[in-house]
């Protein structure tokens, strides 16, 4: 009969990594299970990392060409997508010693890799091995959805899992679908040269995000050459030696050489016996409650397996509330109201709390501010002006952001924090925000949303009783 470990994590992405280094860390026995030869998971060796590598450097690639916007000549750069992808591979090796096995050993974590599959509620079985486990953590991530497109599996496809392998530019990609995945990428190609199509059968790119800046962005894109079909699908797919071709539902016909498909990710569910241990779960994960319990209450779920956003962050945050529950006993519950939401293309898109949509359905009365990034210097002095930022505001406190434009992603947590701490928005306005900085979008912003107020007739009538007052 195998030892029984006290904690067991399946999984060794960003959020079981967590878990287990800092369980193993404070003295329990903990085994981790991974089903690959590597731990970081996905965000490590086809997601996070190597895209937003490959788009560093499209951006230089795009500065390169544009470079007359700063009063230097237009350089076309010369791209070697082999060169490209080795830096991508660089900066993943460079991370990955992080990730070492023998790291978290050192902590004194068992580190088994394979694949595991629960025999019973409290056992699981990895190779010909049994482990038994006290508390399991399931944090096995997700993988690409790949739409049931007639012909597309006989075209050929590629998807974020095996885009980073290809050492070839393509003369024309063609994406399926405008999400965060396909249009960060899609951009990234077209700036290293590649001729980029976009297929999103919604009416707008980025269907989740505020329609406002969703508009925005696609301008921008549009503006760089990416051409992009909204409001249709693809039908079929063919494939005649090595060109594609993607009939549309409206009719048009995109010829190209290579198809990404990028419409969304699953949670990796299949052959781990949750049947077996009791463990319900349905089409779009496991069932969790606030704690992140399963219906087995003693086996935890974190991160894309169950939701409800598929983000490192959010697996982090996770893993920190399963700490909470596992280690220390505390019914610490998860919190999804303050979410920050990135996508990386050039503007970058940020959005936190509710959207104005969101707002209108849910009755909530609020009043909506935009700024230009245009109107703010420091953008002016990097050519960075396109975008602006939307906060909605609700009794005097942010209740939502949105913001398109250069260091999105940085600037959104301000935003954020103010909506985690119900802070009043004026709050904003009396912190002093340096100059020049993006971050003075935020003031700026604010100062808009009450504008009309202090200069109102009345405000003016009470400085001029004020006036009279002195000396």
């Amino acid at each position: 009969m195998p030892a029984r470990r006290d904690l067991v994590v399946i999984g060794g992405g960003p959020g079981g990594l967590v878990v287990a280094s800092v369980a193993s860390q404070l003295g329990l026995k903990v085994t981790l299970v991974e089903k690959s030869d590597r731990l970081g998971g996905d965000c490590l060796h086809s997601g996070c990392v190597p895209s937003k590598t490959l788009i560093r450097t499209a951006r230089v690639a795009h500065l390169m060409r544009t470079a007359s916007r700063f009063g230097l000549p237009d350089c076309e750069p010369a791209v070697d997508m082999g060169a490209v992808m080795d830096r991508v591979s660089s900066v993943i090796a460079d991370i990955q010693v992080h990730d070492d096995p023998e790291r978290f050993r050192g902590y004194g974590c068992d580190v088994v890799f394979g694949a595991a599959r629960f025999t019973g509620p409290d056992e699981i079985q990895v190779g010909d091995d049994l482990i038994r486990g006290r508390r399991f953590v399931i944090a096995t991530g997700s993988r690409p959805v790949i739409p049931p497109i007639p012909g597309l599996d006989e075209a050929g496809y590629e998807t974020s899992d095996t885009l980073f392998h290809r050492r070839d530019l393509p003369r024309h990609l063609a994406v399926i679908g405008g999400g965060p995945i396909g249009l960060e990428l899609a951009q990234a190609f077209a700036r290293l040269g590649s001729r980029v199509s976009i297929v999103e059968q919604a009416d707008q790119l980025l269907p989740a995000a505020d329609a406002d800046i969703a508009g925005c962005l696609a301008k921008v894109l549009a503006a760089e050459g990416l051409a992009l079909h909204t409001g249709t699908q693809v039908t079929a797919a063919r494939r005649d030696g090595d060109s594609r071709q993607l009939q549309l539902g409206d009719g048009n016909t995109i010829e190209c050489d290579r198809i990404l498909v990028a419409t969304g990710r699953q949670p990796v569910l299949h052959d781990l016996g949750l049947d077996v241990a009791g463990v319900g779960f349905q089409r779009g994960g496991i069932t969790v409650d606030r704690r992140l319990r399963t219906t087995e209450r003693h086996i935890f779920a974190i991160g894309d397996v169950c939701g409800p956003y598929p983000f490192t962050h959010m697996a982090e945050y996770q893993a920190g509330v399963v700490l909470a529950n596992v280690l220390f006993r505390l019914p610490r519950k998860a919190d999804y109201r303050v979410v920050p939401v990135v996508t990386y293309t050039d503007p970058e898109v940020a959005q936190v709390g509710l959207t104005e949509n969101k707002a209108r359905a849910q009755g909530i009365d609020c009043s909506v501010t935009t700024f230009p990034m245009a109107d703010i210097d420091r953008a002016r002095t990097d050519a960075a002006t396109p975008g602006f930022l939307k906060i909605l505001t609700s009794r005097g406190r942010i209740c939502g952001a949105g913001l398109v434009g250069a260091h999105a992603g940085e600037l959104i947590h301000e935003l954020a924090l103010a909506i985690q701490l119900r802070t009043k928005a004026k709050a904003i306005t009396e912190l002093v925000h340096a100059y020049p900085t993006y971050a003075q979008i935020h003031r700026r912003t604010v100062n808009a949303r009450y504008a009309k107020l202090f200069y109102s007739r009345k405000t003016r009538f009470m400085v001029r009783l004020i006036k009279r007052l002195w000396p």
